[in-house]
């Protein structure tokens, strides 16, 4: 059983051991902060550092929904013995934000939102209202840039009419910040970052229309950034307009480097997975691709590297930046078929983990404390210094 203080970080070995890859919006006005009573603290006492497994082949395989090695003896129930495992027995993870050092905020579709702490039962702290017809819900989860002081979170959610992002405190109604997105019977998932420079971005589907993801008239298939309250961002290409970039079918993930100099986007257009580094204008050129589409989802920026979790791949596709942001080499697996599904990222506080939601009882082959939210290491093995 876990205790707090015996639960100690082993993230610099990580993943030693690496497979190569085959392969007319409105803006209502902002509301005052809600009062949130036992706020987690941003800091390293928030909680004990999970621990990562070194080696994710060790031990034999147990299908998609985890892999037990020979030192961690398999989940009772949803009491997990892997170390790296910090929240169980949840719905499918849509979204994950970092909260502390082993604390977390995870949400599902249905609009439900959890915190999640190693060695301890999750706590629901919201539920709200959604329509998940279609790939519709709650699907981004990102904390309020100013977290610390006004304890506000932000979602990205489907409703009866529209696709919008909404704020809210723990137990406290969601008031729209972020309205009119259009939705459709498909294309409607989203995802939430912070710009690091007080902003968030947004990134919308395209609400089953194509065509819309190039009209500079919809707020369909864009990355979008906004401020808190929800109007456009000072510095945006175009004044008084949230679009920052547009062309996205059914994004994944957005994430952005601890400095802010580099946001990223996965994207699940209909003939492959992409994914693209935001700049202002048309995604047109991305910087990866998978023809042989396995499900990305969300991202996380390390040092030198970007992570993105696979849903069908099962696994985290690691790609090695050199300084001018191109790849070294090809993509690289790390975690696969170890802890099933990946979906939802958020990176870890110092940068050197990330914590990775699982969908594992949507179409994979769940374990007993599935679903479930888990530290992986953000791999920085090999160099980055130049291109190949």
């Amino acid at each position: 059983m876990f205790t707090r203080p015996a639960v100690r970080v082993a993230l610099a070995a990580g993943v030693s051991a690496l497979a190569l890859v085959t392969s007319c919006a409105r803006f209502p006005d902002a509301r005052p902060a809600e009062n949130w009573q036992e706020k987690p603290h941003l800091t390293p006492e928030a909680g004990p550092k999970p621990r990562v497994e070194g080696d994710p082949e060790n031990g034999p395989r147990n299908g998609q929904g985890g892999r037990t090695s020979s030192s961690v003896p398999p989940p009772q129930g949803c009491r997990d013995f892997d170390p790296a495992v910090i929240g169980t027995c949840l719905e499918p993870v849509t979204a994950v934000a970092t909260l502390g050092e082993a604390t977390a905020l995870a949400a599902d579709r249905t609009g439900r939102v959890v915190r999640v702490e190693k060695g301890r039962d999750p706590v629901e702290i919201a539920r709200i209202p959604v329509d998940t017809a279609g790939d519709g819900g709650l699907t981004g989860l990102a904390l309020s840039p100013n977290y610390a002081e006004d304890e506000l979170i932000y979602a990205y959610v489907t409703t009866a009419t529209d696709n919008r992002v909404v704020r809210f405190a723990r137990n406290d109604t969601p008031k729209p910040v972020l309205t009119g997105i259009p939705k459709g019977g498909s294309g409607n998932r989203g995802a939430l970052a912070s710009d690091r420079k007080g902003n968030l971005l947004v990134a919308t589907g395209d609400a089953g229309n194509a065509a819309a993801a190039n009209d500079p008239n919809s707020l369909a298939g864009k990355v979008l950034r906004i401020d808190t309250a929800g109007k456009p961002a000072k510095d945006n290409p175009n004044a008084g307009s949230p679009v920052l970039a547009s062309g996205l079918h059914a994004p994944g993930g957005l994430c952005t480097d601890r400095e802010g100099k580099a946001s990223w986007v996965t994207d699940r257009a209909q003939d492959r997975d992409l994914l693209f580094q935001v700049r202002p204008g048309k995604l047109d050129t991305p910087a990866w691709n998978w023809p042989d589409r396995p499900g990305v989802g969300g991202c996380a920026v390390g040092s030198s590297i970007i992570a993105v979790a696979l849903e069908r791949g099962a696994a985290l596709a690691n790609l090695l930046l050199n300084p001018d942001g191109t790849f070294k080499g090809q993509p690289q697996l790390s975690a696969q078929n170890q802890y099933g599904r990946l979906s939802a990222a958020d990176v870890g506080p110092d940068g050197t983990y990330a914590f990775f939601g699982t969908m594992n009882k949507a179409g994979g082959q769940p374990v007993s404390s599935d679903d479930r939210v888990v530290a992986i290491p953000l791999n920085k093995a090999g160099s980055a210094n130049g291109k190949d």
